[in-house]
């Protein structure tokens, strides 16, 4: 039953957002809304474009302001692969998450800025400590747009429901800040949970390796002032998101105050949020424009505009994105598979049977001394493999 309910539900949602997106299409009218993208062109789409470019280095400094010991533009080529993968690819936020992990780890040569390689503990602790710095911005974020909201008719509807949800939003964001601190055990369960419906060799390193990721996630949560100046930070790319927003509705004929454009902005991120299991968010994002374009007076022509501008913006920077990591990816395939030296296996070969036969021996004196006091598990997490 749940196996049939994740593979159906993406579906289900997508067909949903289809529908509604095809609704409010059809209600604005196909001529009006091209007649409201051609005054754009092709130079206000390129701004458009390069305003975001210059957004997604702020979300770089921004996630490398709370996670210093790995490289700035690995972080911020990471994050647009995130970006992408949920705005191109038919996955729900998570599945971005999941991909923008994988990415934080590409490349041949993974390693954090002291040399160490990088390994899924520090993949997996530096996008959760980037997740929850974001939210942070994003809850500051949407509060400043309901107080920009406050007054104009018609707002009630939204702002009442906001404040609600952003106050779930706050339990839920502190009780994973504290699962984060304190949940060691709790993610040491969960790791055996998912480690048993995966292959043998993932889940050696992932049950093998939870105590590497909690110290990994307190080494960054150790640091509080980094944590508040990502926050910070992702706070300031919302406020830019709305300038883009702001710049696209004056070129798209709205004439509207920058407050105006920040209040439209933080209560759509704060609709598509809570629609985040839908696949890029697929008629929920034309919904929450058209909704609130007409509490200011825009027409509902001028806010579906505004919306395919945003949905073929990020198209535009993201398929070039995600075709990059592609080829990254493939590149490591290939070098992994490629067949070694015959010198260079016999020089392994031997190697490795001096490490085994020294360990061998190593191993038979400590099982004679502490036959009775040797864990089995700590054995098993001491050995297990880092690299998934």
């Amino acid at each position: 039953m749940t196996k049939t309910l994740k593979k159906t539900l993406p579906i289900i949602l997508s067909l949903l957002g289809v529908a509604l997106f095809t609704f409010i299409a059809a209600k604005a009218g196909i001529h009006p809304v091209m007649e409201a993208l051609g005054k754009v062109g092709v130079g206000g789409f390129f701004l458009l474009v390069l305003v975001q470019i210059v957004i997604d280095i702020g979300l770089g400094i921004a996630w490398k302001s709370s996670v210093p010991q790995i490289g700035f533009l690995r972080l911020t080529a990471a994050r647009l692969v995130r970006d992408a993968a949920g705005a191109c690819l038919p996955f729900s936020q998570l599945g971005g998450m999941v991909l923008g992990v994988r990415a934080t780890l590409a490349g041949r040569s993974a390693q954090a800025v002291d040399g160490e390689d990088l390994h899924w503990p520090e993949g997996v602790a530096a996008n959760l400590v980037d997740i929850t710095t974001e939210v942070l911005g994003q809850i500051a974020f949407i509060l400043v747009a309901i107080l920009c909201l406050v007054g104009h008719q018609g707002a009630a509807r939204f702002i009442w429901p906001l404040m609600g949800g952003m106050v779930l939003l706050s339990l839920g964001i502190a009780g994973f800040i504290w699962t984060q601190h304190r949940g060691g055990s709790m993610v040491r369960k969960a790791a055996m949970f998912f480690g048993r419906h995966i292959a043998a060799d993932w889940r050696e390193s992932l049950i093998g390796n939870t105590e590497i990721f909690q110290v990994r996630l307190e080494s960054l949560w150790s640091r509080p002032d980094r944590i508040m100046m990502g926050a910070l930070s992702h706070f300031v790319c919302w406020v830019g998101g709305a300038a883009a927003t702001w710049i696209a509705l004056t070129l798209l004929g709205a004439h509207v105050g920058f407050l105006s454009a920040l209040a439209i902005e933080g209560v759509v991120c704060g609709i598509m949020s809570a629609g985040f299991l839908v696949p890029a968010a697929l008629g929920v994002q034309e919904a929450a424009y058209v909704a609130l374009g007409l509490i200011f007076g825009i027409d509902s022509q001028i806010s579906l505009s505004l919306s395919l501008l945003r949905r073929g913006r990020d198209i535009l920077i993201g398929i070039p994105v995600l075709l990059g990591w592609q080829l990254v990816e493939m590149s490591r395939l290939r070098k992994q598979s490629a067949p070694v030296p015959p010198r260079e296996k016999t020089v392994t070969s031997v190697l490795k049977k001096t490490k085994t036969s020294v360990m061998s021996g190593s191993v038979k004196k400590d099982v004679s001394a502490n036959r009775d006091t040797e864990d089995k598990d700590d054995a098993a997490f001491a050995t297990a493999p880092r690299v998934l």
